[in-house]
């Protein structure tokens, strides 16, 4: 589980990834939204001399002299106004392109690191919340950093700029609302502090229910067939309540914020203005660094200005909401950013490779040949090792949880073109020991060669190039018939794609498809049946040529006759190649050179199914029924 991030460290993290996003962008958007917070705030000094010129002017009668003066006051007050527009116009111009440019990089970033996760972490952590990072996340730190960043650094430059022209006019007003400010901070920490925790549990919790959602959503046809849709109902409603829970917890004290400062502000304007009139009255003398009376040309712009800070102060309280669930969004994407890849210390490489006088040698072209390019650190050479398919496990121990072994001392090899069927019981061990194979987990103790490698040794890249896999379950992308069989191997012609597909069977029902190879399949080939789905899968490994093969029940959603053709389909695949395969249909495992069972991870019986017959163990309980595979 990763770390809580502070709220100082995730902003000053995010403003770091901006910036490396953007170096002159960001600053000049920055700039912009200075120079727009000052200037908006000036124009007050002008309106007192205005006020002032106009005071003395009633005062006197005469117009003559001040009239000038006056323009030239107003025109200053509208070059600024000017100046304000155009630097407001600039940086919401560069925010939405810093914006917008920042999350398309920080989707690329988890797209990215997501492809260099552990399987572990996928089979560890629900799909519907990492797609949460992608959706929810994402847009609530949108909206953190195109309105609510900007906003606070304007509110707060504003407020800054305001509260040094009161000192500049009134030290007795101002200091009167440095006494305000400071009761609404206050009010503000008391309200708003505690709210990110929860806002961040929120996020969490709306990833929770996205995460149903999605599994009811591909398993709808198990929950109509089962009636279980007041049982869905009832969990969906619980993780939906607790999502209730969380932002009711995360928002009742951010949403009562707004109104109860709003309230406060008007407070204060009133009392300094009955302070300003009393002021007035008293004829008090002013304390200010301009040296000015206090008069009406201070109190008039004094209550502007005041209205104005409060403003501005009420403006951060408004921001508070999306700041917050901004930052546990944002907290959320640097976590999953954060998540250790997986890692591959290996350093034998896969290389296409031809004979020269008996040797094996690389080569840049693509020879057919493929063979381990094995440097050796201590004395500096490398060797090539012809790429066979040769497997070999030894005293192979490992457990998914500590504590918890899976595989006991699982010692078994597989000679080059060898079939190698794995028989027992759910839970055995059976598709534990081919993801070792890939390498999806490493092994607690034991060794697994390959060729002779220690496959520790094997960049992992390289080991699944050289391992085709067929899984039980069909996984099929957006796209069509062609593009999904060249999956197995980007560049296959499409002489090669065909190949591979009436290798697998798959040709017949293809061409018999509204467009062929170009038929294009959505949502996980939804227009097709199971059997013509695994068809497919199957087709896809044999375009990828390896010369190891892993078929984990590859036959188990496909019906009788359609086995038969898929079988011969597999039998000329198989040929050649080292295959390991895993089934429940004994009578697909019946031409296996070796047949293992296992039993809670450890190996029992092992030979062909002529001499598993003979011993009369389990799987000769298994294959004449006195046993049953649970």
């Amino acid at each position: 589980m990763n770390k809580r991030i502070s709220s100082k460290g995730i902003v000053v993290r995010l403003l770091k990834t901006i910036y490396g996003f953007y170096p002159v962008l960001l600053p000049t958007a920055l700039f912009c939204i200075i120079l727009n917070a000052i200037v908006s705030s000036i124009p007050s000094i002008f309106m007192q001399n205005v006020i002032a010129l106009i005071e003395e002017s009633w005062k006197t009668g005469d117009w003559n002299g001040v009239k000038g003066r006056i323009f030239f006051f107003v025109g200053l007050l509208a070059f600024f106004y000017v100046i304000s527009l155009i630097a407001g116009f600039t940086y919401n111009q560069l925010m939405a392109v810093i914006t917008q440019g920042t999350l398309k990089k920080l989707r690329e970033k988890m797209f990215n690191g997501m492809q260099r996760l552990p399987v572990k972490y996928f089979d560890t952590t629900n799909h519907g919340d990492i797609m949460s990072h992608y959706t929810n996340d994402i847009d609530t730190l949108r909206q953190m950093v195109s309105q609510s960043f900007p906003q606070l650094l304007i509110s707060a430059i504003s407020a800054t700029t305001i509260f040094c022209i009161m000192i500049y006019f009134s030290v007795w007003l101002a200091l009167f609302i440095v006494a305000g400010v400071c009761v609404m901070l206050m009010v503000t920490k008391k309200l708003g502090g505690g709210s990110a925790k929860f806002f961040f549990r929120q996020q969490t919790a709306l990833g929770k229910v996205e995460g149903f959602v999605e599994e009811i959503m591909n398993g709808q046809k198990v929950v109509k067939v089962f009636c279980h849709e007041d049982e869905s109902q009832a969990d969906f409603d619980r993780l939906n309540e607790a999502l209730f829970q969380e932002s009711k917890q995360a928002n009742k004290y951010a949403n009562i914020l707004g109104p109860v400062l709003n309230n406060l502000g008007n407070i204060l304007y009133a009392f300094v203005a009955i302070l300003g009139g009393v002021l007035l009255i008293l004829d008090v003398p002013n304390l200010s660094i301009s040296g000015m009376a206090f008069g009406i040309s201070i109190a008039v712009p004094f209550l502007n200005m005041t209205k104005q800070f409060v403003g501005n102060i009420n403006q951060v309280s408004h921001q508070i909401n999306a700041v917050v669930m901004g930052l546990a969004g944002t907290e959320r994407i640097f976590n999953l950013m954060d998540e250790v890849p997986e890692q591959d210390e290996g350093y034998v490489t896969l290389v296409n490779a031809r004979e020269e006088n008996g040797e094996i040698v690389e080569c840049r072209e693509r020879t057919g040949m493929w063979a381990w390019k094995h440097p050796h650190q201590a004395d500096g050479t490398t060797t090539y090792v012809k790429l066979t398919g040769d497997v070999r496990l030894f005293d192979v121990d490992f457990e998914y949880e500590e504590g918890k072994p899976i595989l006991h001392n699982v010692s078994l090899y597989a000679k080059p073109g060898q079939k190698v069927a794995f028989v027992g019981a759910t839970g055995a061990g059976k598709t534990t020991i081919t993801n070792l194979l890939n390498r999806f987990y490493d092994i607690a103790d034991g060794k697994i060669r390959y060729d002779g490698i220690n496959i520790n040794k094997i960049k992992k890249s390289d080991l699944r190039r050289a391992i085709g896999v067929v899984l039980q379950e069909t996984n099929l992308f957006t796209g069509t018939v062609m593009e999904n069989i060249r999956y197995g191997k980007l560049d296959a012609t499409d002489e090669e794609c065909i190949a591979a597909a009436k290798l697998a069977g798959a040709d017949d029902f293809i061409t018999r498809l509204p467009k062929g190879y170009e038929t294009m399949l959505t949502g996980n080939g939804a227009n097709l049946s199971q059997g013509q789905r695994q068809l497919l899968s199957i087709a896809r490994a044999a375009v990828a040529d390896p010369p190891v093969m892993i078929l984990d029940e590859a036959t188990s959603s496909i019906d009788t006759r359609t086995e038969a053709i898929v079988q011969k389909g597999m039998d000329a695949l198989m040929k050649g190649r080292t295959v390991f395969v895993i089934a429940h249909r004994l009578s697909t495992v019946k031409n296996s050179n070796v047949i293992i069972v296992l039993d809670h991870g450890r190996i029992i019986e092992r030979g062909d199914h002529e001499e598993l017959l003979a011993q009369k163990g389990q799987y000769y309980q298994l294959y004449t029924g006195a046993f049953e595979l649970e």
